[in-house]
C-alpha cells in the first residue's frame, strides 16, 4: 500500500485569543472545542482586581480551576502552546512603585502555578502604559522600567521552577508601536522601550492591526486600517524599523512577527479584511503573489519567514453568524500550508506504534519535512471523534489516545489511513 505526503516548508503560527466570556453574538466556547489549526492560546484575560491596577487575578468563566488547568493540559498534549493574555482593553495595568510591581510578579506567578502555562501575553491597552521623556533605549518613566523589571523576574522564575524558557508574546494597539513615528510621548510609542528591553525574549510582537487610527509607513506616506496597504507598511515597518523623535527603533526579526486581524466584521470596531484581500497581501509579503494596492515593500523585497497570523478572537472565528466558520484559520492554512510536493510512502517506511494503544500513539515515518500532520480520527463505525494537527518530531507524530475506551479505531491523515486498537 502506498500513501501521499504534502510537503510543506513554512514554520508559520496561527495564535488565536480565546476569551473567559459569554458574548450574545459570541457564546463562551470551552477549550477542547478549538479548531485544531490553532498553534498558540492565549487565554483572555488576566486582569487588575478591583480597585487596584496592578494585583492580578484570573477566574475561569465556565470551569473551576483544576478543570479549567486540565483544560490546558489536554491542549498542550495536542502541541498546542497555552499562554494568559495580560490587560486587554478594559482593563489597564499599571505598576507605580517596588511594591506594586512586587504584588503584580507574585500574583502573575501565583496563577502560573496554578494552571501550568506555556507562557505569558502582554497585551497592555489604555492607560497602562505612557512615556514622558527619556529615549527607547534609555526611558526613564519609572512605570515603564517596573513594568521591564517585573516581566524579567517573572521569566527568571519560570525558568528557575520549570527548567525552561517562558513563552512571551506581546499584542499592542498600533499608536503605542508605530505611532512613535507621528510623536514620541504619552502612549505614542509607549510600548517601544519596553519591546526593545525584551526583544530577545520575546517569541512573537502580534501588534493589533484593527481599532486603528491612520498610520505612518516607513515610506512617509499614511495609510489607514482595512486595507492589504495597512497590512504591508505596518509589517514592514515592526522588522525594518523606524526612527522616532525618542530615538531609532530596531526592528523585529521577521519570524518574530505575527499580523493581528479581527477573525470577522463584528469582532472589532475596524480592521476586518476579506480573506481574499489577507491572502492578496501576506502572498505579496512572502513574496509568493503580486503588489495588492499601493504600497511597496521597501527593503528586503520580502519577507518569506514572516512568523505567521493572530486574530481576536478564537470565539469569534468559530461563530458562524459573522463570517463562515473558522474562516480565519482557514485562510491562514490556505496562505501557508499549501500543497507544495507530493511523494508516496510505501507501507515499509511508516511505523503505527504501540499497537495496542495506551495513552499515546506514535507514528513513525522517514523522510518527511512537514512542520505538522493534521489527523483525523474515526470510530470503527466511521464516525469523526477529532481532527488534530501534531507537530513533527524527528519524524515522529505523538497522538493522545488516553481518552479513548477499548475498541477498534482508524486514524488518518496525509499519510493515508491506518488502523489501530486499544
Amino acid at each position: 500500500m502506498a500513501f501521499s505526503l504534502v510537503s510543506q516548508a513554512q514554520n508559520q503560527v496561527l495564535t488565536g485569543y480565546w476569551h473567559n466570556w459569554n458574548d450574545a453574538s459570541a457564546p463562551y466556547l470551552a477549550l477542547n472545542e478549538i479548531d485544531s489549526q490553532y498553534d498558540i492560546i492565549c487565554i483572555s484575560f488576566i486582569v487588575p482586581e478591583n480597585g487596584t491596577t496592578y494585583q492580578m487575578a484570573f477566574s475561569p468563566e465556565s470551569a473551576t480551576p483544576s478543570e479549567f488547568a486540565a483544560d490546558i493540559q489536554l491542549l498542550q498534549s495536542q502541541d498546542k502552546k497555552v499562554l494568559f493574555s495580560i490587560g486587554g482593553a478594559t482593563a489597564p495595568v499599571h505598576v507605580s512603585s517596588e511594591q506594586e510591581k512586587s504584588v503584580f510578579v507574585n500574583t502573575i506567578l501565583d496563577i502560573i502555578q496554578t494552571y501550568q502555562p506555556d507562557g505569558l501575553d502582554i497585551d497592555f491597552e489604555g492607560a497602562s502604559l505612557s512615556v514622558s521623556g527619556g529615549t527607547i533605549s534609555e526611558p526613564v518613566d519609572q512605570s515603564v522600567l517596573l513594568i521591564i523589571d517585573a516581566f524579567r523576574e517573572i521569566m527568571e522564575s519560570f525558568h528557575q521552577t520549570y527548567g525552561r524558557k517562558m513563552m512571551l508574546t506581546a499584542a499592542p494597539e498600533t499608536a503605542f508601536v508605530q505611532g512613535g513615528q507621528s510623536a514620541y510621548g504619552g502612549i505614542w510609542g509607549a510600548y517601544l522601550p519596553v519591546l526593545d528591553a525584551l526583544r530577545d525574549s520575546l517569541d512573537y510582537l502580534q501588534v493589533q492591526l484593527y481599532n486603528s487610527g491612520s498610520m505612518y509607513g516607513i515610506d512617509g506616506n499614511v495609510y489607514v486600517q482595512g486595507t492589504t496597504d495597512f497590512i504591508l507598511s505596518q509589517t514592514e515597518a515592526l522588522i525594518s524599523g523606524f526612527n522616532t523623535s525618542g530615538g531609532a527603533f530596531e526592528g523585529f526579526p521577521q519570524e518574530k512577527i505575527c499580523i493581528g486581524l479581527p477573525a470577522c466584521p463584528m469582532a472589532a470596531g475596524g480592521g476586518f479584511i476579506s480573506a481574499d484581500s489577507l491572502e492578496a497581501a501576506v502572498n505579496y509579503l512572502i513574496g509568493n503573489g503580486p503588489q495588492p494596492g499601493s504600497y511597496s515593500l521597501q527593503n528586503a523585497g520580502s519577507y518569506p519567514a514572516i512568523g505567521g497570523l493572530m486574530t481576536w478572537s478564537i470565539n469569534w472565528d468559530a461563530t458562524p453568524g459573522c463570517n463562515a466558520t473558522y474562516e480565519f484559520a482557514n485562510t491562514y492554512s490556505q496562505i501557508f500550508e499549501l500543497s507544495t510536493a507530493t511523494r508516496d510512502y510505501n507501507a515499509s517506511e511508516i511505523a503505527l506504534f504501540p499497537v495496542p494503544a495506551d495513552d499515546f500513539l506514535y507514528l513513525k515515518t522517514n523522510g518527511i519535512s512537514s512542520k505538522k500532520v493534521q489527523f483525523s480520527l474515526f470510530d470503527s463505525s466511521g464516525k469523526l471523534l477529532k481532527s488534530i494537527q501534531v507537530l513533527n518530531s524527528g519524524n515522529m507524530f505523538r497522538i493522545e489516545t488516553g481518552n479513548l475506551s477499548s475498541g477498534l479505531y482508524f486514524i488518518q491523515s496525509e499519510l493515508g489511513t491506518q488502523k489501530f486498537t486499544k
